[in-house]
């Protein structure tokens, strides 16, 4: 018996066969992804070679920055732009927050409003923020009021799918107690779940304002309000030294935010 184990050592393995033979499917699964796509992708050499030489030709063109146009057009349109961010996320908060309610099956357990809440909540994430511009501006017209309706709708997916998740990962220790007591459904929602999940809420909502912020000034691009209308009619007329100054104020509007942003963060949660 012992000469057979001396003869025979058993050899430690990370992962089974079966386990190897996933990962190498996996694996071959993607690079074959990979070399589909690069394939379908149409990429002309010509243009690669050529793009650097473009790109210092349009630098060339942006310069000397045209200062003078910022109080023209370009400081009305950030603000525009953060005004559609700011509005669209309050609503979006506000609607998220009774759909998030819905999708925890532990503070509503009923299977069916729950993949309602799922269904709504998965159908606001799939859909891009610049197809919903697009399709409220076929609604409403050009303007900010597409583009808040835009940020608001693509931002309750993502607001009411981490609030439903964190109200389910909840301790459900003071949350029984206040069942107990006999607590009505708003006292146990205000007094058991919501401290719980008031960090994590405040911090998706200003991280969801962030990303508002930047994609508000996409949505213009087609039309829905705010500093990318401006860029969009600078870019289209060539006018490259207006355009270096609206990407400055871009760029800049972006940094600021994320500045506010984390000191909010670091002294109130």
């Amino acid at each position: 018996m012992f000469d057979a184990e001396v003869k025979h050592p058993q050899r430690w393995q990370r992962y089974t066969l079966d386990q190897r033979l996933l990962r190498f499917a996996i694996y071959l699964v993607v690079v074959a992804a990979i070399v589909q796509s690069i394939r379908n992708i149409n990429i002309i050499p010509e243009f690669l070679i050529d793009a650097p030489e473009q790109m210092a030709d349009l630098v060339n063109r942006m310069w000397p920055v045209d200062w003078s146009y910022y109080p023209q057009s370009v400081n009305s349109a950030l603000i525009e732009t953060i005004h559609i961010a700011t509005l669209g996320t309050i609503i979006s908060m506000l609607l998220a927050i009774p759909i998030g309610l819905m999708a925890a099956s532990n503070f509503t357990p009923n299977r069916m409003l729950n993949f309602i809440a799922k269904l709504l909540l998965v159908s606001s994430r799939s859909v891009n923020s610049l197809v919903w511009a697009l399709l409220f501006i076929a609604i409403f017209g050009p303007g900010a009021l597409a583009g808040t309706l835009a940020i608001a709708f693509r931002s309750i997916g993502f607001i009411g799918k981490l609030t439903g998740e964190a109200i389910e990962e909840a301790s459900s220790g003071s949350i029984e107690a206040l069942k107990a007591a006999g607590a009505s459904k708003g006292a146990i929602l205000n007094y058991g779940y919501w401290p719980q999940i008031k960090p994590a809420f405040w911090s998706l909502v200003l991280l969801r304002w962030d990303i508002n912020i930047r994609e508000s000034a996409v949505i213009g691009l087609v039309g829905a309000g705010g500093i990318g209308m401006t860029l969009d009619t600078a870019m289209n007329l060539f006018q490259w030294n207006r355009v270096a100054v609206i990407l400055i104020a871009i760029f800049a509007i972006v940094i600021v935010t994320e500045v506010i942003i984390t000191q909010v963060r670091k002294r109130m949660l």
